[in-house]
């Protein structure tokens, strides 16, 4: 139910607020909540500095030949005289064309917030580093460092023949023990060793990029839905990849046992599950992570708003309780950050184990599992003791005279 909650106010604040940006100051000056939540091609240290990001771009130009322009900045494409800039003014696109509109632009610093435009052809693809994908690459680079940090301790027995030896390696190993036998083993059943790697990675990756979003200056790449989307890509191959034979039956011919005039209504429900369980992992880890910044800048555009509308003396004491508010929230989405990662892991470990599992003949019914008073017989239920017990031959009991 919070997922949900958190997914729905995520769409409709940013339904409200993607055309409405908040007046900060009078004048031209706004704050534009969303637009601080989003994507861009650039590093924001504000008031400092902001550092533009290289552009990289696959077009296409009038003759129908594939060409690469590389910038080393957005401002840099721009004076190059090969491009045109394309921003918003009161709701609507205007195409900046000239030398002195182009500069006057990006004086202002409105050209980070436009699109480029081709003078002649087209952008086939963009490749360009965003603000996004440098904090997901530093997310992968923490993990991939970590871990193999760890897998050069473990390689000296240090956590294999011997118990972990310091802070790091014992945080690390309570989390990788937590993920193996608390989600892959429970899930995913004996072949859990295949899909854990996978499973780590995933949990960790996402961990960190969450907890990304919290340093200072910093991004959550997991409030991109592109990013989540390919883990949810990911998960979803890797599923089909290593279905079983009765997945696919199940899939494509429906459920055992059904009339066969129901099979033509099941069958496409059961691939159109299929697919939306994977849309729903990418969806709800995107939606919980943006509607954190949202608050947050929410929270805090509150101060400018009082500052317009009763001046700066009230703005300064309704500053205690948003300040306050924003302190909270970043306490809870520390929280957020493990149980989005947790929960996405478990989603993933569960959709891989649907697809993984085999079902067999010879297995015992559940009926045949209970002893008559209502629990397992024993075999079943224990550590296999009573199961050796029931075989051993018994000595019978002397009958008193």
């Amino acid at each position: 139910m919070r997922t949900h909650v958190s997914a729905l106010f995520a769409v409709v604040l940013a339904f409200f607020l993607l055309p409405l940006p908040t007046q900060a100051a009078e004048g031209d000056e706004t704050l534009d909540i969303v637009g601080h939540a989003a994507d861009g091609y650039y590093l924001a240290f504000e008031p400092f500095a902001k550092v533009e990001l290289p552009r990289i771009l696959l077009e296409e130009n009038a003759q129908g030949n594939l060409t690469v322009g590389v910038y080393g900045t957005t401002a840099g494409a721009l004076r190059s005289g090969n491009y045109n800039l394309i921003v918003e003014e009161d709701g609507t696109p205007k195409t900046l064309t000239t030398p002195s509109e182009i500069d006057g632009a990006i004086e202002s610093g409105k050209h980070l917030y436009g699109s480029l435009a081709p003078k002649q052809g087209s952008i086939v693809l963009d490749f360009s580093l965003t603000r996004h994908l440098v904090y997901g690459l530093l997310a992968m680079l923490v993990t991939a460092l970590i871990f193999i940090r760890l897998a050069q301790r473990y390689k000296r027995g240090i956590g294999r023949e011997e118990a972990p030896r310091g802070v790091f390696q014992n945080l690390f190993e309570a989390m990788i023990v937590f993920v193996r036998d608390e989600v892959a083993k429970p899930t995913i059943g004996a072949k859990y060793e295949r899909f854990l790697p996978y499973l780590l990675t995933a949990f960790f990756f996402i961990l960190f990029a969450n907890l990304f979003g919290l340093v200072p200056y910093g991004a959550a790449a997991t409030s991109n839905l592109a990013i989540t989307g390919m883990l949810a890509l990911f998960t979803f191959v890797i599923g089909q990849v290593y279905g079983s034979k009765e997945h696919f039956k199940h899939l494509l011919l429906g459920p055992e046992g059904v009339p066969w005039w129901v099979r033509p209504i099941l069958v496409p429900v059961e691939i159109l599950g299929l697919f939306t369980r994977h849309l729903a992992l990418a969806i709800r880890l995107f939606a919980n992570m943006l509607a954190g910044a949202l608050v947050i800048f929410s929270l805090l555009g509150l101060i400018f708003i009082v500052n317009v509308v009763f001046g700066a003396s009230v703005a300064y004491g309704a500053s205690i309780p948003s300040v306050a508010l924003t302190v909270f929230i970043l306490l809870v989405k520390l929280l957020v950050a493990f149980i989005q990662a947790y929960v996405f892991t478990m989603l993933s470990a569960l959709f891989i184990g649907m697809a993984v599992e085999e079902h067999h003949e010879d297995e015992p019914a559940p009926e045949d599992l209970d002893d008559g008073r209502g629990e397992l017989t024993p075999e079943f239920g224990g550590d296999g003791t009573a199961l050796e017990q029931r075989t051993r031959p018994q000595t019978p009991e002397p009958v008193a005279s």
